[in-house]
């Protein structure tokens, strides 16, 4: 093992810049990728949020970072200084992001990122100044441990690597099977066209439509409206004492809110000893801060905290429900887009959504569909759990050289 510092076993460190968002010239019709330290985390970055003009690459000192390079968040809210994602593909970045291009014949760039995967805390712990920020000099000359044969790099990589692919593999899977019960939710429950009793499409097919005066517009007959209220069981979160929590397994776990939230089960960082109000396991955690509408599902019982709600079925059909709530999400993520903010959604707010309630038959056969699909995708999510604890257990003995590959 050798020491080296990252500047050294790199060809560029650099950060990046925000175009003066004032000058339209540098956003409208954007084509390029300029990535912010929100969306550091995620070991890969495809796609950004936003884009920038070509015009913002000519007029200002903006540069494209190559892809394959690794990007390392210096400041941000939260958890968000001292994460880490590697680019595939080439894209500008803010200012906030240290974006540093790994020498090849010095170093393994996905060596160096798992390296740093390590060093989170340490990093973090660089900051200086009132807000805490991380500076490029402080990146610069931080000390990468690494193997002194790029191969026996690799052959590290190669190792963590294969649980990473095996994750994403799990999520993309879960992210198709969630897409297929969302959209036969719109069918059914939004466009109305389940299937009639010759199965075709029913309000396509000319099925009875009647006017409904609390939703506003027609509604298949038999059906009905319902406040989420009428249809779940809702607690709202409210926290504990401060002084009651603690991260050494003392007591009830706690979530606070959706910071604590993973890709569909959420992670256990805190404990309380004096819960308040509790979850169980299998309910819907519900943001109710923002971001509104995010969801989770407990797989335990759990306290939670005033950023959350916690929703069950009163009739067992918790599938629908969970759909149901993504739904809601879209309205959320619409309203916010056409400028009218959910900085949070109140008790009062959240017990008056109201729904197009269906028919009996109906909630029992879409039920028994995505029961089947979220088993799938429970049963992913838990060895995803798994496979991210094996390999954050193996990470460190590798860096360290307490494992050795061959």
């Amino acid at each position: 093992m050798q020491s080296k510092s990252l500047s050294d076993i790199s060809k560029n460190i650099s950060s990046g810049l925000t175009p003066l968002r004032s000058n339209a010239e540098f956003w409208d019709n954007g084509t390029i990728p300029w990535l912010k330290t929100e969306q550091l985390g995620e070991k890969y970055i495809y796609e950004t949020n936003e884009h920038i003009s070509n015009a913002a690459l000519e007029k200002t000192s903006i540069k494209i970072v190559p892809e394959n390079a690794l990007s390392i968040a210096m400041y941000g809210e939260g958890k968000t200084r001292g994460n880490i994602s590697i680019l595939k593909k080439a894209m500008a970045t803010n200012q906030a992001c240290c974006n540093v291009v790994i020498d090849p014949n010095k170093a393994d760039y996905e060596y160096v990122y798992y390296f740093l995967k390590t060093q989170y805390d340490e990093l973090r712990n660089l900051s200086s100044g009132v807000r805490k920020n991380l500076s490029s000099n402080d990146i610069k000359t931080y000390p990468i441990r690494l193997p002194d044969n790029i191969d026996t790099q690799k052959s590290i990589s190669r190792v963590l690597k294969a649980f990473d692919d095996k994750i994403e593999l799990n999520n993309r899977i879960n992210t198709e099977l969630e897409a297929m019960a969302k959209t036969l939710y719109d069918y059914w429950f939004v466009q109305f066209d389940f299937p009639d009793a010759n199965g075709k499409p029913y309000k396509t097919s000319g099925g009875k439509m009647v006017y409904n005066s609390t939703l506003k517009r027609e509604i298949p007959k038999g059906w009905c409206d319902r406040t989420l209220s009428q249809i779940a069981n809702i607690t709202m979160g409210q926290s504990p004492e401060g002084s009651s929590y603690n991260d050494e397994g003392v007591g009830t776990v706690f979530y606070q809110g959706s910071t604590d939230f993973g890709w569909l089960f959420p992670c256990t960082r805190q404990y309380t000893t004096e819960p308040s109000r509790m979850a169980k396991k299998g309910d819907i955690l519900l943001s109710v801060r923002a971001p509104v509408g995010d969801m989770n599902i407990a797989n335990t019982d759990c306290c939670i905290g005033r950023g959350l709600a916690a929703l069950n079925s009163k009739t067992g059909f918790d599938g629908f429900l969970f759909y149901v709530m993504k739904y809601f999400k879209q309205i959320f993520d619409r309203r916010n887009a056409e400028g009218t903010t959910f900085g949070s959604i109140t008790k009062n707010d959240l017990y008056s959504l109201t729904l197009a309630y269906p028919t009996l038959d109906l909630l029992e056969k879409y039920d028994e569909l995505v029961t089947n699909y979220n088993k799938m995708i429970f049963d992913r999510s838990l060895e995803n759990r798994e496979l991210i604890r094996l390999r954050d257990w193996l990470l460190p003995m590798l860096m360290n050289g307490q494992v050795t590959v061959k």
